[in-house]
């Protein structure tokens, strides 16, 4: 890649191809006017899931609207290593948390499952979208994982493919070290119950599962969103896309 100092990475849903002249919709337009105050000629980085990430040059805009240039594919498309985090909903702050940092530790796939002791009524799943393109901007993927929509424990558990296995968080510390498991199993998912843990039929119904694979996560107990990013970490250090060296970096926009 050139020696191009980036502004911004933006994800877009048009194609991208060589000489493209691409339209913003307002509230991009307003991002790169208002808020990072740009002018004609700055350069930028696009990605839409299916055609790479493209570098681009701001070729005007105006209030609530701006048009780009594309001018060469700085990286091609690339299928990621699969991993499916099925997750309780916890308080707001704490689900964007935890949709954000699932998004820059590699999840293809987020799915809200509703436990007994899921207190959170309502799953705002576009606002959970909204953050997890936001997170694949900053974190320079260039795909945006699957947010489904919330489905209770049984019917997740009732599809869910018996040769697939999953990883699920014990509380009651009878789990093996994850590291163990994650070794011998090459689980690509991962349960993590409510705020206070799963109930105890409900964990027995996940332990039946054939796919189930019990684990521990050290001798300390974790809140929810904590528990997320260490298992994820173990998982993808062993057996995902942290096993390799990148094989691209963007130059630090200004």
């Amino acid at each position: 890649m050139k020696d191009i100092k980036l502004a911004t990475r933006l994800y877009v849903k048009e194609d991208l191809g060589d000489e493209t002249v691409l339209g913003l919709g307002p509230q991009q337009a307003h991002f790169l006017r208002s808020v990072l105050r740009l002018k004609p000629g700055a350069r930028l980085a696009l990605f839409n899931g299916r055609d790479g990430e493209w570098l681009a040059r701001l070729d005007a805009l105006g209030k609530g609207w701006a048009s780009l240039l594309l001018e060469e594919q700085s990286r091609p498309q690339t299928e990621e290593p699969g991993l499916t985090l099925l997750f309780a909903p916890v308080k707001r702050q704490r689900i964007d948390w935890i949709a954000e940092k699932a998004t820059e530790m590699g999840c293809t796939r987020l799915q809200p499952i509703l436990t007994r002791r899921t207190i959170v009524e309502r799953v705002n799943v576009q606002r959970l979208r909204t953050t997890v393109r936001e997170a694949a901007e900053q974190s320079e993927r260039i795909s945006l994982p699957e947010v489904a929509e919330p489905a209770k424990l049984e019917h997740v558990l009732g599809d869910w493919p018996e040769d697939e296995p999953f990883l699920f968080a014990d509380e009651s510390g009878s789990g093996r070290p994850i590291d163990e498991v994650v070794n011998e199993t090459r689980a690509r998912a991962l349960v993590i119950g409510p705020e206070g843990g799963f109930e105890s039929q409900e964990q027995e119904t996940i332990a039946r599962h054939p796919a189930a694979c019990a684990v521990g996560l050290g001798p300390r107990i974790l809140r929810a969103d904590t528990a997320v990013v260490a298992a994820l970490a173990v998982m993808q250090a062993l057996t995902g896309d942290w096993t390799s060296r990148p094989q691209f970096r963007n130059l630090q926009p200004r």
